[in-house]
């Protein structure tokens, strides 16, 4: 066997000996500062050809040499990194069609994390937070495909597909005692990016929610201030926000920065070097910040948070973020074929990068309630006014039944019809009080109003 594996690699040697040389020849002319040699290349291409071939003529299998360079390119590309991808022709095809026609899909952005498939974040109204999916979970399966060794392109690709189809996702989730499978139906994602509320406890302070960066961000944020002229500080909540595109992310931060380089991107090549830089022109430098994050802040989000810090225009609240900051290119490889390369990464204006490092918070705060006790020596208004009315009613002979169920009825009707229609943009004090990050972050905010701190 070893023998007839030697005249294999012999015959592969004396096949591609030359187109290698070749290859090391033209290395070594064209630049002598790179790493290998043309020695070291050449060395390189021929033992990856006469392992091609030992493969080819020995493996259990038949196989044929398109296959094998295809597998070799697939390997070669997740090992640079999880979000760099070879696309063969169908892959290659499928991100045409979704890049110019609908689909469905789960409305959840998931990356890599420690080698394992992890969900960044599910979108606000979506199939996936609807069915219950967290932000933090590692998805083991989908529908029955474990997803081990499973790329980024790969794993989205399995979750798309047509609207009203179900599918099944394995999940792992802290602290759960087992893996969670959860049905998900897929739909047309259809998502509203800024969602503006004020405060029932303050209404000067204005909670503006971005969950996702689309190309209406920067205009529904000019939207939603100039809608509340009156407001005194503001909550930028990016939490769950697996990020979008960068000029919408730029330009959120322009908006309350006036000079300095908000973003950089750096790569090996100079083209991919490009500074985003801050323009003065209508500029709010004045009204007190905060920023809520956590773990499901990624990329674009991590730019906001991360430049609004370095500037020292905000004061970031929550968790670190996910740790997403590199830039991705398709480059065609012919008609058929693409590579997804990596080819430069991003920097906040400190210089500091937000790959595999995310931005961590000024003001740690973990989610969950916080616990408040009422004083039992006191009552409050609204108490005490349900309290007279009781009594007002037992000693007025003349009140009907009917008649206090009528009043009761009416007010009840009115009470609800004001609740539902301020549902969507009051966050009453209950609330506060069920999010931490929220609560301390409005504090904090307080604070900041009361001091006149916030300027650039």
């Amino acid at each position: 066997m070893i023998k007839k594996s030697k005249k294999i690699i012999a015959t592969g040697l004396l096949s591609t000996l030359t187109a290698a040389y070749l290859f090391g020849g033209f290395a070594e002319a064209k630049s002598t500062t790179t790493q290998s040699t043309a020695k070291e290349k050449l060395e390189a291409y021929i033992k990856f050809t006469q392992i091609l071939n030992v493969i080819e003529k020995e493996y259990v299998d038949e196989t044929n040499t398109t296959e094998l360079i295809n597998k070799a390119l697939k390997g070669l590309m997740t090992n640079l990194d999880s979000h760099s991808n070879f696309m063969d022709t169908k892959e290659y095809k499928d991100l045409t069609v979704q890049t110019k026609g609908e689909f469905g899909g789960l409305g959840i952005s998931v990356g890599m994390k420690d080698g394992a498939l992890t969900v960044i974040a599910p979108l606000e109204g979506t199939p996936a937070k609807k069915a219950g999916i967290k932000a933090g979970d590692i998805i083991l399966k989908i529908n029955n495909k474990a997803t081990i060794g499973m790329s980024i392109d790969e794993s989205v690709k399995l979750m798309r597909g047509k609207p009203g189809t179900d599918i099944v996702l394995t999940v792992v989730r802290k602290k759960a005692p087992k893996p969670l499978t959860i049905k998900i139906t897929r739909a047309i994602i259809k998502i509203q990016s800024v969602y503006a509320k004020n405060l029932a406890t303050d209404k000067n302070l204005l909670y503006l929610h971005v969950t996702s960066f689309d190309q209406k961000v920067v205009e529904s944020m000019k939207k939603a201030i100039a809608d509340h002229n009156d407001t005194k500080g503001i909550i930028l909540d990016l939490r769950n926000n697996p990020g979008g595109l960068l000029d919408q992310a730029v330009g959120l931060v322009n908006m309350f920065v006036k000079k300095g380089v908000i973003v950089s991107q750096k790569g090996r090549s100079k083209l991919e070097n490009v500074e985003y830089k801050a323009t003065p022109e209508n500029t709010d430098t004045k009204t007190p910040m905060v920023v809520l994050v956590n773990g499901g802040s990624a990329s674009a989000s991590e730019i906001v948070s991360g430049a609004l810090q370095d500037f020292n225009r905000s004061v970031i609240v929550g968790e670190k973020t996910f740790g997403k900051g590199s830039v991705q290119v398709v480059l065609p490889i012919g008609d058929k074929e693409a590579l997804k390369l990596t080819v430069a990464r991003y920097y906040l204006p400190s210089g500091r990068t937000i790959q595999a490092k995310g931005v961590t918070p000024d003001i740690l705060v973990h989610y969950g309630e916080i616990p408040r006790k009422q004083d039992p020596l006191f009552l409050k208004e609204a108490d005490l006014k349900q309290h007279l009315e009781e009594e007002l009613q037992k000693i007025d002979s003349n009140a009907t039944t009917k008649s206090i169920r009528v009043d009761t009825n009416a007010t009840d009707s009115n009470l609800t019809l004001s609740a539902d229609q301020n549902k969507s943009s009051i966050i009453t004090e209950d609330q506060l009080y069920k999010d931490a990050q929220l609560k301390i972050g409005v504090d904090i905010l307080k604070a900041l109003v009361i001091t006149h701190k916030g300027k650039q």
